[in-house]
């Protein structure tokens, strides 16, 4: 048996070999954690296909601990091939993204080191790497800037984070997030601001904060603002559960100032704090130095102006430490809760998120309708109510802000409709509305497009606003996971902030949207992933042109792919009641004109695929047709090279496979278009050589008309003739895989063995198979 010199070894024998027993003579194993995953991988949209890019994801090879909560050094290993310190650079990236203050690189000979803290670089001999002391005070002294850390900070550090059956381990950002927002508290900062996208766990990571402070002794009592009711029992239910027994929700009714004392978590709505008259019941209620931290949850709605109703709840409790939380950190120009808190602490971005693989990635399909950019009404034109409509240039900017026109309704109804038709009719969908009674409106529009839905559960579109009680009513079951009803919901702005939607895949924007922080809060109802139940990815629809926004300089991105998307003619739902005929019961005909189909009739122009890069910058407009058939003549120059090379493939389904490389589905693609009855073949041929398609059948009655099964006798003419049967319905995959053979109808033949022998053995059976494709595919 040879031995490899270490020349020879590969990088896990170098680590097995050489730099596990180094790390392993002082550092104890609960200290070393191996391959540790940081990233999960970036989900990609390519074409119409979805995949998770598995190479994105990003792995350390050793991770070393101060305690569970504290990660100090990482090393990268390599092979003997490489130097000492050629995973240095990698390490780095890795250091600096988990905050880990040391990172070393090792090629089994030695260990190089950086000091993150310090920038210096020095080799380590091999049996020489620093002891988890030495690392340890080395940190405590030059951390801060030089300034060392104080007791408060090592009490914070040394306190775990909670864990249970029940609780995942934080993810790296969340991680990084809780550790400097305990630091700077422990420091003595003040006021701190933390960003975090929508979707990456802020409630958690606010409790994993409020856990280790209460547990380290550095805070005694909390208090936990939100503006909506939805917000704190969501975290009370689910993220805070653990310290349950310590919270207490405030309700200004029924507390009593003498007994309100005795908890540790106060959650409360700062409308329950402050009256709707002004009236100041926190002071009611609570000594200005009772709490010694607050968090204030969604910041961005409002905290920061100086004569909001949370600023005064945080001046009266201004001796506290004051954490704002936040997807949006600047709310206006003039305006920015960065002036109150500061800069943040720590800022893990949608674009991080995406392609980390945490956040979900998504389409964007733009919709323009042939009066988007203007209608103007005929001279003298009178609405449905018979007032003379204004004579001017209506556009998307009038749409049901002050100008009605019903079969605008409709056709988005119905363009919301096909899709989800041709996708998935029970996929969560939000459609934000210019107004509450517009919302009202589509939903009357699109539970008559639905009826079949909404007979079998009357819930499948449900209007939620702030004043519908029934629709308020049903956002728990709208938002849970479990619950399938309601699919649709209609809104104005109830649900562009704050509600965890998390299995949302379609958001359509029907509203003129001009707030860069309330569209970044409208594109976060999205971006959950829950791979399990199915979520990998979600649509925006846009018939508004709101999505101009993601070219503006504020927006994080990325936009991974704009996927167009094209009208299911096959797909589309019968004709509907025509609700344009007369308006909703909510419309109040002296508030704006209201026109009906007879007035204005409105149709989908154009359909747009804009692809974007990771920074939000628009790459090209392409239409999926146009992209699938730049791709073909990339790999098929003209039409007779692309007979030749189909022809000459052994198995037709490898030219599939070609397209899937280049993030096209041909089967998903000839559905889309209402053609899944035509071959492959057909459809490349149709879609980039203009050629007009045969279905499968027609290809199939062609085969027997030209009698090509004949020169086959008794048994073996019956398998052939039912290949081609099967062709003609299922497609040429079928009858390339021999295990057809095991299929009905031939098992009522014969055993596949026996049906083989037919032809005279496997290779005969094959040559049968090839020469019945090269007659289906015959070009005459």
């Amino acid at each position: 048996m040879s031995i490899l010199t270490k020349k020879e070894m590969s990088e896990e024998d170098i680590k097995f070999q050489y730099i596990t027993p180094a790390l392993l003579k002082n550092w104890d194993k609960s200290r070393i954690t191996m391959e540790t995953k940081i990233t999960d991988g970036q989900i990609k949209l390519n074409g119409n296909l979805v995949h998770r890019d598995k190479k994105s994801a990003k792995f350390a090879d050793y991770v070393l601990y101060w305690n569970s909560s504290f990660p100090i050094a990482i090393v990268e290993a390599k092979d003997n091939n490489h130097t000492v310190s050629h995973g240095l650079q990698q390490a780095m990236t890795y250091a600096k993204m988990m905050d880990i203050p040391f990172a070393y690189s090792s090629n089994g000979d030695s260990f190089y080191e950086h000091d993150m803290l310090t920038g210096q670089e020095k080799e380590i001999p091999l049996d020489k790497f620093p002891t988890p002391k030495e690392l340890i005070e080395r940190y405590k002294t030059v951390a801060n800037d030089g300034n060392g850390l104080s007791e408060n900070e090592v009490a914070a550090i040394c306190q775990p984070y909670y864990s249970s059956q029940n609780t995942y381990e934080p993810r790296y950002y969340q991680r990084v997030a809780v550790n400097r927002t305990v630091d700077a508290v422990a420091r003595g900062d003040s006021r701190l601001l933390l960003v975090m996208a929508t979707g990456t766990g802020k409630t958690y990571t606010a409790f994993q904060v409020v856990y280790r402070l209460l547990k380290s002794g550095l805070k005694h009592k909390i208090l936990y603002l939100a503006d909506r009711n939805i917000l704190v029992d969501q975290s009370i239910q689910q993220d805070f559960a653990p310290l349950g027994k310590v919270i207490h929700k405030i309700n200004v009714s029924k507390d009593d100032r003498t007994t309100i004392t005795s908890h540790q978590v106060y959650f409360s709505l700062y409308q329950q704090l402050v009256g709707d008259d002004d009236t100041e019941h926190f002071s009611e209620l609570f000594d200005k130095d009772f709490f010694d931290l607050i968090i204030v949850d969604e910041c961005h709605r409002g905290s920061a102006k100086e004569d909001s109703k949370w600023r005064k709840i945080l001046e009266y409790f201004s001796s506290a430490t004051q954490i704002g939380m936040t997807a949006t950190p600047k709310e206006t120009t003039y305006t920015s809760n960065i002036s109150y808190f500061g800069e943040p602490v720590y800022t893990y971005s949608l674009k991080n998120g995406i392609e980390d693989g945490f956040l979900a990635p998504f389409k964007v399909i733009s919709i323009t309708t042939d009066i988007s950019d203007g209608w103007r009404p005929l001279k003298g034109q009178r609405d449905y109510y018979g007032k003379e409509i204004e004579d001017r240039i209506y556009n998307n900017t009038d749409y049901d802000y002050s100008i009605i026109i019903a079969d605008r309704i409709n056709q988005v109804a119905r363009e919301i409709t096909n899709y989800l038709i041709s996708t998935d009719r029970m996929q969560k969908t939000i459609v934000f509305c210019a107004t509450e009674d517009a919302a009202e409106r589509m939903r009357i529009a699109l539970t008559n497009l639905n009826a079949d839905m909404c007979a079998k559960n009357p819930d499948y579109v449900v209007r939620i606003t702030g004043s519908d009680d029934y629709g308020k009513k049903k956002l728990d079951y709208f938002i849970s996971v479990s619950s399938p009803y309601p699919v649709i919901a209609t809104t104005s702005k109830l649900l562009s902030t704050g509600a965890d939607c998390k299995m949302t895949k379609l958001i359509v924007l029907d509203e003129n949207i001009g707030s860069m922080t309330e569209f970044k809060q409208i594109i976060g109802r999205g971006t959950r992933l829950r791979e399990k139940e199915g979520k990998t990815h979600f649509v925006v629809m846009d018939f508004r042109g709101v999505s101009r926004l993601f070219s503006d300089p504020d927006w994080d991105g990325p936009i991974e792919i704009d996927q167009d998307y094209k009208s299911r003619v096959k797909l589309g739902v019968k004709k509907p009641v025509d609700t344009s005929k007369s308006p909703s019961e909510t419309h109040d005909p002296s508030e704006m004109p209201y026109v009906d189909v007879n007035g204005c009739s409105v149709h989908i122009i154009n359909k747009v695929v804009s692809v974007y890069d990771s920074n939000g910058k628009l790459l090209r407009h392409e239409n999926i047709i146009d992209y699938t058939r730049t791709n073909i003549l990339g790999e098929y120059a003209d039409l007779e090279t692309f007979i030749r090379k189909w022809n000459s493939e052994e198995k037709k389904t490898a030219i599939s496979e070609l397209f899937k490389e280049h993030g096209i589905d041909l089967q998903a693609l000839k559905q889309s278009q209402g053609m899944e009855d035509v071959d492959t073949f057909d459809f490349i041929m149709h879609i980039a050589f203009d050629q007009k398609p045969l279905t499968r059948k027609e290809r199939a009655n062609d085969v027997k008309k030209r009698d090509f099964i004949s020169k086959y006798n008794g048994a073996a003419k019956a398998v052939l003739e039912a290949l081609l049967d099967m062709y003609s319905n299922e497609g040429v995959q079928q009858i390339e895989d021999t295990q057809v053979l095991k299929l009905d109808p031939f098992v009522r033949m014969g055993k596949p063995a026996a049906l083989v022998k037919l032809f005279g053995g496997k290779d005969g059976y094959l040559k049968a198979v090839r020469e019945l494709e090269n007659e289906i595919y015959k070009v005459v």
